[in-house]
């Protein structure tokens, strides 16, 4: 079987990294993926501290260039970052960047597309509102990213129960285990999948 050729992936994060930590650990070893670079919007984000502990490059984005500018293009490209996970990354993605990657963002989103997505809706924002709407299920959808919040193509879903009990905390609780569960996996078969074909 032939080797797949190496892709280095940046993760875009904007909070604790609990995420990009397990992708972190799904590449550790791996011959195929590596995690070359830690892209964030906060200078205070506990995702910059993984990124220190795992001896990952980091770089901080202004808005400005970011929206408005080459949306740190040519920083990826110098990088040669073939692939973007977004793991918990808030705001949206400029159209100079999807055009540079095509079909090659992903991203999680905590409750079952089309439901639930959108401006404003992520974290517990989207757990407050799935309880509020006693909604008996609710879960993960990995997507492709395109020029609208929460919109691209569906990759993957997982479902979970929704107990009349259930606050937002222990949402978000299940909501987690999903994510740690199967985000790492996917990403692994998505980047695959594309260096198959």
């Amino acid at each position: 079987m032939s080797q797949l050729p190496i892709t280095n992936v940046a993760i875009f994060a904007s909070g604790a990294g609990s995420n990009a930590q397990k992708i972190i650990e799904q590449f550790r070893d791996s011959s195929f993926i590596k995690i070359a670079l830690i892209v964030s919007n906060k200078k205070g984000a506990g995702v910059l501290s993984i990124a220190e502990k795992e001896h990952i490059p980091v770089l901080l984005i202004d808005k400005e260039q970011f929206i408005n500018g080459n949306a740190y293009v040519d920083e990826l490209k110098q990088r040669s970052i073939g692939f973007i996970v977004l793991a918990g990354f808030l705001w949206k993605i400029p159209s100079a960047l999807i055009s540079a990657y095509p079909n090659k963002i992903i991203n999680i989103h905590p409750a079952l597309l089309p439901k639930y997505g959108g401006k404003g809706m992520y974290g517990q924002f989207v757990h407050e509102a799935v309880v509020a709407a006693k909604d008996k299920t609710s879960g993960i959808t990995i997507h492709y990213v395109d020029e609208q919040y929460d919109h691209g193509n569906i990759i993957f879903q997982e479902s979970c129960a929704v107990e009349p009990t259930d606050t937002a905390d222990s949402l978000a609780q299940k909501i987690h285990l999903l994510e740690h569960t199967h985000f790492p996996r996917v990403v692994e078969e998505t980047i695959k999948m594309q260096n198959r074909s």
